[in-house]
């Protein structure tokens, strides 16, 4: 039995997941004054001023803050089961599958939410490890839980959860800097499906 690390967008979907969650979830009337709030933030964004992991932190926060948890996983529901089968890539379903057929431990590790990760890796049973909305109360705080797993955190989470050694082979597959930490644990790696020198 082996274990198998899978960065999510990018690398199981075609891209990006998070924003087009953010315009399927989020207030029409709060999407409004963001696309005016946030164009510092975006434009910060677009010439390499601000980060991805922050950016979308700023953006979640704007988004969810002060919404119902409830309302917020049930949207995240809604689009694990009808808009993520569209985004994702045949080769990486097959690839889980085929990790699944060997008996592997298969987690997704990612920066994106889990308000719709956890019910799209429920139904393939896998394991995730991916960035939390914080909630209080039933509220959310617009904040994340335990930080944005990305870059160092991802392989920090992956360490704490499992004892690679425990493990003949652990793969890992990811598709952008965000990812290389996670690589680096592994003994195979895969960066956009190639698969690179250990």
């Amino acid at each position: 039995m082996n274990l198998a690390l899978f960065d999510f967008d990018g690398t199981i979907s075609f891209g990006d997941t998070f924003t087009p969650f953010l315009h399927f979830a989020v207030e029409p009337r709060r999407k409004a004054v963001g696309r005016v709030v946030l164009i510092p933030l975006i434009v910060g964004y677009k010439l390499g001023i601000v980060s991805p992991s922050a950016t979308r932190a700023r953006v979640a926060a704007f988004g969810f803050r002060g919404r119902r948890e409830a309302d917020v996983r049930l949207a995240g529901s809604n689009y694990a089961r009808d808009v993520l089968p569209r985004t994702i890539r045949p080769k990486a379903l097959k690839r889980i599958n085929w990790h699944k057929a060997q008996g592997d431990v298969v987690v997704v590790v990612s920066g994106s939410l889990d308000v719709y990760l956890a019910e799209w890796c429920r139904g393939l049973d896998l394991d995730l490890i991916c960035t939390e909305l914080e909630a209080r109360d039933g509220t959310l705080t617009g904040r994340y839980r335990d930080g944005d797993c990305t870059g160092k955190e991802k392989a920090r989470r992956i360490l704490e959860k499992y004892n690679i050694r425990d493990y003949p082979v652990v793969y890992a597959y990811g598709d952008t800097t965000e990812d290389h930490e996670m690589l680096s644990i592994a003994n195979r790696k895969y960066f956009r499906w190639r698969e690179i020198a250990a």
